[in-house]
């Protein structure tokens, strides 16, 4: 068993005997004294894409899933299939958009450092990096005398995701990317490319 404070954006549990994973958390603790704080989760079950809403408070327990962890790399995107290779066995398997919606935005070819959760010999979903690297098409351009502390502005990345950057980034330019929050980190380190 696992108790909803320990649990964390990504992680997986049972309901019901089936697996689901935590989509949203928020905590909110009331201000009177002695009050226990709140975890709201927003769960999706893994086999139907049915989403449940539960409120609970953090002592409460989950079941937790029998599930292993597999690395992969994505290899690429066919319409709405996403095509990716184990790195033990090198199998490749598929998986339709709807089953990764909230990590296809983060996916780039030839991508490593992903996991595959299976359970039961089954793929489940996958799990993202804690951040990644990506480039961005299409932004405002740089405006004269933007420094680090300006305000930020929307830059579209390779992916389609729409992340809001420092003034002075420009179109072309690597960025690193939070897949938990969707949000700017920094600029990627040039030594790399």
């Amino acid at each position: 068993m696992i108790k909803a404070c320990d649990l964390k954006r990504g992680g997986l549990i049972g309901i019901n005997d089936m697996p689901h994973v935590v989509e949203d958390l928020k905590v909110s603790t009331p201000s009177a004294r002695g009050a226990a704080s709140i975890y709201r989760f927003r769960f999706r079950n893994l086999v139907s894409k049915v989403k449940q809403d539960v409120s609970c408070k953090g002592d409460e327990s989950f079941a937790e899933i029998d599930f292993e962890r597999r690395p992969v790399q994505f290899l690429y995107r066919e319409v709405d299939m996403y095509t990716f290779m184990d790195t033990e066995d090198y199998s490749q398997f598929s998986l339709p958009r709807d089953v990764i919606e909230d990590q296809s935005l983060y996916l780039v070819e030839d991508m490593e450092g992903i996991f595959a959760l299976l359970s039961n010999g089954r793929i489940l979903t996958v799990e993202m990096p804690q951040k990644v690297e990506l480039k961005v098409v299409e932004c405002e351009p740089v405006m004269k005398g933007a420094t680090a502390a300006s305000r930020s502005k929307p830059a579209k990345c390779q992916t389609g995701l729409t992340v809001h950057v420092p003034e002075y980034l420009e179109a072309g330019e690597m960025i690193v990317v939070d897949t938990a929050t969707g949000e700017f980190v920094s600029r990627a380190n040039p030594s790399k490319f």
